[in-house]
């Protein structure tokens, strides 16, 4: 199969025809014929989004760093162009070289949220590849899947020939080493996968058998040959200090949803919030060293033409030299007249300082994320967050020259109450009554608050992973409570409420905890026509609501029940450093309202210490942490 050329005709018939021509600033190029193994890296969703994915830019560089393996992309054709695809029976091709991707070795698709799951097989679907992993041939890709989806991969586990758990840098060059020595010895895929099993980290589902309980619940989820492991163990990379990460990023023509440097200053989280999945799964904190971070970013800046740049991590002020990153940041900012971007930030004194700073235009708005109304729920959720710090960092930013806050809080918690939920509502009254205590004269106007809920959905490895998860009925109705609430407080000129769509949300947790049975129902929905689920516009919940009745899906099975003690999950295949045991200590702490100090403070002994492949932090004082 060789490359096809776009017409004219085709891409004057699209919305945005940069998202299918690639050539974009440092694309790699290589000839193929030239390689050992040609890997194309998937993010199923819009390009925009997916050019927006750190980790794809970082393992695009790790693999082409490498001199017999070509790494190339494609993306999920937006509707317009999925439709002149199958109109002219065109099939889906990757960006470097505009070869179909049915010709590659390998296809990785990284998989960020269960929405994308009908994405997934239009891929497959236009790549003219099988469905089904157990009737694919050598004449298909090996289809890998990565990113945090693969924490409970069962739900998808029939369209993937393999599962890659963890962090990518550790195990792909020896996967890629013993497939390129099965193919010259002529072995036969499944001695091909038999022989992935052994690699750590690598979950083939095809290896394991399920057994089921009469109640649905999973009985046995054991291997069925010798080479497949009992538990596969996620990958993490233990010093960060200096490994893969790409001094020339790819730079779109178009642009993306995240357009900018993307630095990503350390992995892992010491908070513990128990809703938090990526707190749990990323475990343990791993800073990166801030000369590297100093030297990569300058590097970056200079290959790019970009004039922002923004610190990556789940809680940026954890980092030790966070003060002497964005200081030399600061000095390069001034020299170059770029933005710096500082999410993930406690609202203190100390960032409100660097952030008038380097905010010399007009004042952005300020996040704070309490998650819950009030001071119980937060110490339900064990969000570490009272509400004398919420307001006080809120005087601080209205101090600042802030006049604009968003809140985000979640509805449907374990434990909820009426009284809860109408504390949001009152914690925005109260937040908004901080900016009125200033003087009139340093006031700009009324304040702009703006207080956003979604959805509470207990994913895999987390405390709730046993909780319930509420109907779109109570959401509904919640939701219209909460909109009462608002509209009795004093302040409410000055507070906005949005809230997320809570069908979607219901669909995302039965995914998020599912089992095999689910991939029937993924398919069937695919099939009638269910493509971008994450996108509004293309969401039909009609059809899904037909078909979880045609599949006769239990939805208070999956979603709406509490979990035993000792069920057996889907995802218990899977060891992720963190006890299983430690979890359900914090899922039975959550119930009596008990808080649990974060990392830095004190070792709760969740496991991530004596995991393998990591390194606590009360065993890495001196590595970047602090308080």
């Amino acid at each position: 199969m060789r490359k096809l050329a776009l017409s004219d005709e085709i891409l004057m018939r699209v919305e945005k025809p940069a998202r299918y021509v690639g050539n974009e600033i440092n694309m790699v190029k290589k000839n193929p014929e030239d390689v050992a193994v040609r890997f194309c890296m998937c993010f199923p969703d819009v390009y925009e989004i997916g050019m927006s994915h750190l980790g794809i830019q970082i393992l695009y560089d790790m693999f082409n760093q490498w001199e017999d393996t070509y790494c190339e992309r494609v993306y999920s054709p937006w509707p317009d162009m999925d439709h002149i695809m199958r109109e002219k029976k065109i099939p889906l091709f990757a960006l470097e070289t505009q070869d179909p991707v049915r010709a590659f070795d390998f296809l990785g698709i990284t998989l960020q949220y269960e929405m994308c799951y009908t994405n997934i097989l239009q891929i497959l679907d236009l790549s003219g590849i099988s469905l089904h992993a157990e009737n694919r041939t050598w004449d298909e890709p090996v289809v890998i899947g990565g990113g945090p989806c693969t924490y409970n991969p069962e739900p998808i586990a029939e369209f993937f020939d393999m599962f890659y758990i963890g962090e990518g840098e550790t195990s792909y060059r020896e996967l890629l080493d013993i497939y390129i020595e099965s193919r010259k010895n002529g072995e036969s895929r499944l001695d091909f996968l038999k022989k992935a099993a052994t690699v750590d980290g690598i979950y083939v589902p095809q290896l394991y058998d399920v057994r089921y309980n009469p109640d649905g619940t999973i009985k046995s989820m054991v291997p069925n040959c010798k080479e497949a492991p009992p538990k596969v163990k996620k990958q993490v990379v233990t010093d960060l200090s200096d490994t893969y990460y790409p001094s020339k990023p790819l730079v779109p023509y178009i642009r993306a949803t995240q357009d900018r440097v993307v630095l990503e200053i350390q992995r892992g989280c010491i908070r513990g919030c128990r809703f938090c999945q990526a707190g749990m799964i990323y475990r343990p904190i791993r800073p990166r060293n801030v000369e590297f971070l100093k030297k990569r970013a300058v590097a970056m800046l200079d290959s790019t033409g970009y004039e922002e740049i923004t610190l990556s991590s789940l809680s940026s002020s954890d980092y030790k030299q966070l003060p002497e990153l964005i200081f030399a940041l600061i000095e390069e900012a001034g020299k170059r007249k770029l933005n710096i971007a500082l999410p993930s930030l406690r609202i203190d004194a100390f960032s409100l300082d660097v952030m008038s700073k380097i905010q010399d235009v007009k004042k952005s708005s300020l996040t704070f994320a309490p998650e819950a109304g009030s001071q119980r729920m937060r110490d339900v959720i064990n969000k570490g967050l009272s509400e004398e710090e919420i307001l006080r960092g809120a005087g601080e930013a209205f101090h600042g020259g802030w006049k604009r806050v968003k809140l985000y809080f979640m509805l449907g918690l374990p434990g909820e109450r009426d009284e809860d939920i109408a504390a949001i509502a009152e914690l925005a009254d109260k937040i908004a009554a901080v900016y009125f205590e200033l003087p009139k004269e340093q006031r700009n106007g009324r304040p702009e608050i703006t207080a956003s809920t979604s959805f509470f959905v207990p994913k895999p490895f987390t405390p709730f992973q046993w909780a319930p998860m509420q109907t779109a009925s109570y959401f509904d109705e919640k939701r219209k409570f909460l909109t009462g609430k608002v509209r009795e407080q004093v302040n409410q000129r000055s507070i906005r409420y949005i809230c997320h769509d809570a069908v979607t949300s219901e669909l995302e947790g039965l995914f998020a905890r599912g089992d095999r049975k689910l991939s029937v129902l993924i398919e069937k929905a695919y099939k009638r026509g269910c493509i971008f689920d994450a996108w509004t516009d293309y969401f039909q919940p009609d059809i899904w609501e037909e078909l979880l009745q045609e599949c006769s899906i239990d939805r208070n099975f999956y979603n709406y029940r509490e979990r035993g003690k000792d069920e057996i999950f889907p995802w218990d295949i899977l060891d992720i450093g963190v006890r299983k045991a430690f979890l359900w200590k914090e899922f039975e702490n959550a119930k009596q309202g008990k808080v649990t100090p974060d990392c830095a403070a004190k070792c709760s002994g969740c496991g991530a210490a004596s995991f393998e492949a990591g390194i606590c932090i009360t065993e890495r004082v001196s590595g970047g942490l602090g308080r």
